[in-house]
């Protein structure tokens, strides 16, 4: 079997990366839909794939891999490499969960993402009536998860935030303020925590995305402040989305500076830019995000080499579609035991939802989705239905 073309088209705002091959079979991958703009770069691929065979996935990577960087960059090398699976699973006449190993679990747990609403604010009673909204969702999530201080609207709307440039409504996905935090700020951020927990009880387990931006004395102040509040974990607050550096050192202080786990890993591409965080124990969980990390093989490299470390693992994925939802069901049906849950993706658009073929009607039950039992990544695109949204120049995508 041989590729014979790669392509690419933005369908709502999601790339959708196809592989086509000389025996018929396709592949499908989703990049984010906040990387609408990597077009490009996905077809900047083509000419290193061409004449290559697609169940050979590792070598293929090994053309390509190299070619990736940190976030956004590695969503490109990643979204091909789960096409790639896709068609060797398809090839194989199996999921590729069996292809990565085999299953450890029949179904795979998963928070709450991006089922989400917007609040009404940024006071202690908007962050209370958000999370008593998600715990009431029918998916009936173990978790859920919250974004606060630079991961939020609060640095905008809570005056004096903190001492640093802040970048008002900046509008760009990305940008990032940082700087000292005020007491106030501080304290507003600990009363959100409060009215947050008072609702969720122990019911329902509560982690708090930070930012990135904080400065290590009030991540490691504000850590110790919530300890007696049992939070999952504590994610971003030194490095994290867009942020090209991981910082081992300053995390591995502020993990042992407190009980409270702390998170990161979102934006880092390849297991090697995980090494030193996870051979220093600098943090206690990780989540790479497969559409980010280089692929699910990569994903799953780091989450082994986590494993001999005794360090957690829950999986980035809030906006990687309802096609990379089928790359993270596979992937973590074969994770070890340091799984946590994924983080619960869903598309751009609601029309997707009419798009995909392959997903149950309701996906999440108890925070927990059954295992795709389809050949390759178990999911495709009805695509009679999606020519109504490609572009002109995209018209034989699906061809």
């Amino acid at each position: 079997m041989k590729i014979t073309d790669l392509r690419c088209a933005v369908i709502g705002k999601h790339p959708i990366v196809r592989i086509v091959t000389d025996e018929g079979l396709y592949g499908m991958g989703e990049v984010e839909f906040t990387k609408s703009y990597l077009k490009p770069w996905v077809l900047h691929f083509r000419e290193a794939l061409i004449g290559e065979d697609p169940t050979d996935v590792e070598r293929v990577m090994l053309k390509i891999r190299q070619r990736g960087s940190f976030k956004p960059y590695g969503a490109a090398v990643s979204a091909i490499e789960h096409a790639l699976w896709d068609i060797a699973g398809k090839a194989a006449g199996v999921p590729v969960y069996k292809l990565l190993g085999g299953k450890v679990r029949d179904k795979v747990r998963v928070y709450n993402g991006s089922i989400r609403q917007k609040r009404a604010g940024d006071r202690p009673e908007d962050y209370a009536a958000d999370v008593k909204w998600m715990m009431e969702q029918p998916q009936n999530f173990f978790m859920v998860k919250q974004g606060i201080s630079f991961h939020s609207n609060m640095k905008d709307t809570i005056e004096d935030f903190h001492y640093g440039v802040t970048q008002k409504k900046a509008g760009y996905h990305g940008a990032m303020d940082q700087g000292v935090i005020s007491e106030r700020g501080f304290n507003h951020m600990l009363d959100c925590v409060i009215a947050m927990k008072e609702v969720l009880g122990d019911k329902v387990s509560l982690a708090l995305d930070c930012g990135p931006g904080w400065m290590l004395p009030d991540a490691i102040k504000f850590a110790r402040a919530v300890e007696k509040y049992n939070l999952m974990w504590l994610e971003d607050m030194l490095t994290g989305d867009y942020v090209p550096w991981v910082n081992p050192q300053a995390y591995r202080e502020l993990t042992t500076s407190t009980s409270t786990p702390i998170h990161t890993g979102e934006q880092i591409y390849l297991r090697h830019n995980y090494k030193e965080l996870i051979e220093t124990q600098a943090v206690r969980v990780i989540g790479p995000d497969p559409a980010d990390v280089g692929g699910i093989a990569e994903l799953k490299w780091v989450a082994e080499h986590a494993y001999m470390h005794s360090i957690l693992m829950a999986p980035h994925g809030t906006a990687n579609g309802l096609l990379g939802l089928g790359a993270l069901i596979n992937v973590c049906a074969t994770l070890p035991a340091n799984y946590i849950a994924f983080e619960y993706p869903t598309a751009s658009d609601p029309w997707w939802e009419d798009l995909v073929i392959g997903l149950p009607p309701q996906i999440v039950n108890y925070s927990m989705v059954d295992l795709l039992e389809a050949p390759g990544l178990g999911l495709d695109i009805d695509a009679e239905g999606a020519k109504r949204y490609l572009k002109e120049e995209d018209a034989s995508f699906f061809d």
